[in-house]
């Protein structure tokens, strides 16, 4: 199974830890209030306007950098973030406080680097409050066996700034597949409780110094989290940045084109072509990605068949797709043993929305004609034979 990615909706009724008499309480009560103003909540909605919330940790003061998940803030382009609302030496902990008071204390914010083979995103904030403070990077990364605090917002309560702390179990290379991609990076796997809207929460050593963040949770194991590594987050940060890529749902918008959502949650554009006839394109509801190159999928269905495509259709196809500018042809089976014949294209998920026009007007046209030369053409009788055939009667 996958790990659970820590973005879900749960419960959880735990606050900010109580002072208690013992040593390593007040030691971890120290570290929670040294961590607790870089830590934040995030709010976030996707084309579709569905709201998601999450955490981050406040890194770069001179920048106003708050680091978080790529998939809590998905394919957003803006964000809210809320800073702990502190008096007396106690955060308010009711959401529904900061909810009513987004004015005062809320700040925009902008994601500017989105990093999902790392599972890393930074958000740029207009301003910051004069109590944020700046959390400082730990210098390596943390070992087994060392003890690690953590700051998180998880959903389904009521209150926020939750403390967990827990065990380094072993930190390692990792590679998996989530909800959200495939990933890969250094882990830090945790004996820690991290939650459901935990993801992006800071994860601290015993200086509260950041050793990882909180990004997901194993399926399978009780209480084991996965965290991403210090020397992923500073390699993240120092190289170029690079945007995530619009909704296609906002593009599809941007671009002026009209368009429905097809059960497969895929959108479906309708093309109009010199010949009179509609050619129907789809253009994929998620973008893929390889390494930190995203890649936005457009393609058209052209032919449905329970025979497979002879030696000499398969052979125009190919000759056709070494002569297009974009895409090429596909043919693939589906469960009910159909073969489909499909124009595909593959462009760059950042492009504009004209490139994105653009591309769908040409794999419609691709498509469209190939739909025309692959249908059955009608048998045309000359008048003599049409005379003969009917005397014969």
């Amino acid at each position: 199974m996958f790990p659970v990615i820590a973005v879900a909706i749960t419960s959880l009724t735990l606050a900010a830890p109580s002072v208690m008499a013992d040593d390593s309480t007040d030691s971890a009560t120290n570290n929670y209030m040294k961590v607790l103003p870089s830590t934040v909540w995030i709010i976030t909605a996707n084309s579709n306007n569905e709201t998601s919330t999450g955490t981050g940790v406040f890194v770069d003061a001179k920048r106003r950098l708050v680091l978080t998940n790529a998939h809590v803030v998905g394919d957003s382009r803006s964000a809210v973030v809320f800073f702990p609302d502190i008096k007396n030496g106690q955060p308010a902990v009711k959401r529904k406080g900061y909810l009513d008071q987004v004015l005062k204390l809320a700040k925009p914010g902008k994601i500017v680097a989105v990093d999902r083979k790392r599972d890393l995103a930074l958000i740029e904030l207009s301003e910051v409050p004069e109590r944020a403070k700046a959390i400082e990077l730990a210098t390596q990364s943390i070992l087994p066996g060392d003890k690690v605090d953590l700051i998180g917002n998880p959903g389904g309560s009521d209150v926020l700034w939750v403390y967990t702390s827990g065990t380094v179990r072993s930190v390692y290379e990792k590679k998996f597949n989530s909800d959200h991609g495939k990933h890969e990076f250094k882990v830090v796997e945790t004996q820690t409780p991290i939650k459901p809207g935990d993801s992006g929460g800071p994860v601290v050593n015993a200086q509260g110094k950041l050793v990882a963040i909180a990004q997901s949770f194993s399926p399978n194991f009780n209480l084991v989290s996965y965290c991403v590594d210090i020397s992923e987050i500073k390699a993240f940060m120092d190289s170029s940045w690079k945007p995530a890529p619009l909704a296609t749902g906002t593009l599809l918008k941007n671009a002026d084109l009209e368009h429905t959502v097809h059960s497969t949650g895929h959108y479906q554009v309708e093309r109009k072509l010199k010949s009179g006839k509609t050619q129907t394109v789809f253009v994929a509801k998620d973008t893929e990605y390889f390494e930190r190159a995203d890649v936005r999928k457009v393609w058209s269905l052209v032919s449905v068949s329970k025979d497979e495509p002879t030696g000499e259709l398969m052979m125009r196809l190919m000759r056709q797709s070494s002569a297009t500018k974009i895409g090429g042809w596909a043919v693939e089976k589906n469960n009910s043993d159909e073969y489909l014949i499909l124009y595909v294209a593959k462009l760059d998920a950042t492009a504009s929305d004209e490139a994105l026009s653009g591309t769908i007007e040409y794999v419609a046209r691709i498509a469209g004609a190939m739909n025309g030369q692959l249908k059955p053409k009608e048998e045309k009788t000359s008048s003599s034979e049409t005379l003969a055939a009917w005397l014969s009667k």
